[in-house]
């Protein structure tokens, strides 16, 4: 069996290379820069608007893991291309091409579209996918942590310096990419029932989540330091996403849309919307997994 992913460069679809890699079964993914040649991988050159590529990427494949997209963007036409025509294009290129099951990487932002660009964006790929006739599952992954990762490397700076400034209220799911990247390859690798037109929430297994207190110390004991933690107001957040947006431009990490979703109070992934038990659990918990992810950032010289 061969998978095709799309977004195989990034934090997640790196980990689920990797993951796919050691369980003996090949890939093909899509780039759009050379890569090193890597055994049991089919690199295929192009993007997401790139027609032929993707004719070429879902070819022969038993199963389609949509990963890529975008998390930041300078408008609406930005998340448009990056997140709703890419997952179209996948989607079209998936059923011209013969390839039924077709595993898709949302987010929680989807389930309040109202919130972001981003979020709204997320929304409309899932009603895409939800249309698509294919044997569909879509993943909605809570805040996504793990070596490689680089949106939550500034907390782990953060907390290295003793102070770390979260949203002052609510509360959030979170999930190591490891155990994503497990979850990925087991919807892909079966097409039952259970998980087909289905939209999985999973997480690390806390219920209720982690407050934004309680995670901030949690990184603060993975690094070894005792941290102050600062509650910030949306109205300072969306202050010092402008202040962001103007020094860094279009490499901001803070947008005003970004922002805009983290001050959201609810971000914990709901209990009915749990990958089944007999399909896939969490097996890395989030204090020892943020302890081994400031290790591996240790080790990169990033922190």
């Amino acid at each position: 069996m061969t998978i095709a992913i799309t977004g195989a460069t990034g934090f997640v679809g790196a980990a689920l290379l990797d993951r796919t890699l050691a369980a003996g079964t090949g890939v093909r993914a899509l780039t759009r820069r050379p890569q090193a040649q890597r055994e049991g991988v089919s690199w295929i050159a192009g993007d997401l608007a790139d027609r032929q590529a993707l004719a070429d990427l879902v070819r022969g494949a038993g199963a389609v893991i949509h990963v890529a997209g975008v998390v930041s963007a300078p408008d609406r036409d930005g998340f448009e291309r990056g997140n709703v025509a890419g997952t179209r294009a996948v989607v079209e290129a998936a059923r011209a091409q013969g390839v039924r099951r077709f595993v898709h990487v949302s987010s929680l932002s989807a389930r309040e579209p109202q919130l972001s660009l981003y979020g709204a964006s997320k929304a409309r790929a899932e009603v895409a996918v939800a249309a698509s006739g294919l044997d569909w599952t879509t993943i909605r992954p809570p805040a996504i942590y793990g070596p490689r990762d680089k949106d939550m490397l500034d907390l782990f700076r953060a907390a290295r310096r003793g102070v770390v400034p979260v949203p002052a209220d609510g509360r959030a799911s979170m999930i190591h990419v490891d155990d994503l990247a497990r979850l990925l390859l087991a919807l892909a690798e079966r097409s039952d029932g259970e998980t087909l037109g289905a939209c999985h929430e999973p997480d690390d297994g806390v219920p209720g989540g982690w407050s934004h207190r309680e995670l901030a110390h949690a990184i603060g004991e993975a690094v070894g330091r005792r941290v102050r933690v600062i509650g910030l107001p949306p109205r300072v957040m969306n202050l010092a996403a402008r202040i962001d947006e103007a020094l860094r431009g279009p490499k901001a990490k803070l947008t005003r849309d970004r922002a805009a979703y983290l001050a959201h109070p609810d971000w914990v992934c709901d209990p009915a919307a749990a990958v089944p038990r007999a399909i896939w659990r969490p097996t890395i918990e989030t204090r020892a997994g943020l302890a081994a992810t400031a290790a591996w950032y240790r080790g990169q010289g990033w922190l």
